[in-house]
């Protein structure tokens, strides 16, 4: 499974989950777009996936995770967490959130 489908399965799994519709994404996004993204035809931008996390009450990376961990790319999330924490240690940045 390639990443735009394994994002499609991840959004439609979260957004069946959280029972919202299509037409719940209005003010985001309209119902042919979010459609498209769930049929694998079109792939968000950073800022569209922000907002459709929030529409959805999850954070970004909750849903970039799910859709990790569909693509088969890790078996856990605890995998995810483990490797970007590294990465990011080893790029000498901050851990903890600004004010």
């Amino acid at each position: 499974m390639n990443s735009k489908e394994a994002f499609a399965s991840a959004f439609k799994q979260i957004r069946i989950s959280r029972r919202l519709t299509q037409e719940d994404f209005s003010d985001v996004s309209s119902r042919t777009y979010v459609s498209s993204l769930e049929r694998a035809i079109k792939g968000p931008t950073l800022e569209k996936i922000n907002s459709l996390a929030l529409t959805m009450e999850v954070h970004p990376l909750t849903l970039l995770t799910l859709t990790y961990l569909i693509e088969g790319k890790v078996s856990l999330p605890d995998q995810i967490f483990k490797l970007v924490t590294k990465e990011l240690k080893e790029l000498n940045l901050s851990l903890t959130a600004s004010a």
